[in-house]
């Protein structure tokens, strides 16, 4: 059991040393519980943190079951198995996508404060989250970025269940995970204080990292 996302953050990085000042190396976290995970891979890699934003597409009457997910690129991943045992038509459907697709423009324009996805092809993605149950909302993430073509594509994920740890493995170059218990309920379980990251959070870990970025940079010399 994890004290906190920032102990699992932690241990996370002392596995991920070898990608520690890779220029290439950027870490997308998804908010917001995934940025608490990703500012302690920044801080220990000395890798930039971004976000990256999706949002999972609940069942009506269910909202915590994932029938999907949306992504900031616009992309859908569709649990065709959940969709059709909630019997729910293309119509209904929209509508839920609609919901989230404009949470996903709140959270970039709070977090992002105007600026766009950083340009990810060729580049090493550590793609970030505090753990995963469906998985829905880190597959529709992976594809998202393999359409953006990095080089690599690195999942980072502190505990999850075996069955969609495996699934997971197909849609990323490397996986690394702490933890694989069975049986599984909730990713909440598995850490001491599981509180809910808020978005002050997020942009304060995200300013953090940047800060600590560029404290690392050496200083121009005196003219």
């Amino acid at each position: 059991m994890f004290r906190n996302r920032e102990e699992a953050g932690r241990i996370l990085a002392d596995e991920l040393s070898r990608y520690r000042n890779d220029p290439t190396a950027l870490i997308l976290a998804l908010p917001r519980g995934g940025v608490a995970v990703g500012y302690q891979l920044s801080l220990a890699l000395h890798v930039p943190l971004d976000v990256f934003i999706t949002r999972k597409i609940g069942a009506p009457g269910n909202p915590e079951y994932a029938i999907g997910a949306v992504t900031e690129t616009g992309s859908h991943y569709l649990n065709q198995e959940a969709v059709s045992s909630f019997d729910l038509s293309q119509h209904e459907l929209n509508r839920l996508i609609q919901v989230q697709e404009k949470e996903i423009a709140r959270r970039r324009n709070l977090y992002r404060q105007g600026r766009s996805l950083p340009q990810l092809t060729g580049r090493t993605v550590l793609l970030v989250d505090d753990g995963i149950a469906t998985g829905s909302t880190f597959l529709a993430s992976a594809l998202a970025i393999r359409g953006l073509q990095p080089h690599r594509l690195v999942g980072v994920i502190p505990v999850g269940p075996p069955s969609t740890i495996r699934e997971v493995r197909a849609y990323v170059d490397e996986l690394l995970v702490l933890m694989t218990p069975d049986p599984f309920e909730t990713v909440g379980n598995f850490f001491m204080d599981f509180t809910q990251v808020e978005d002050r959070d997020v942009i304060q870990y995200l300013n953090l990292a940047e800060e600590a970025m560029l404290e690392r940079q050496p200083s121009s010399p005196a003219s």
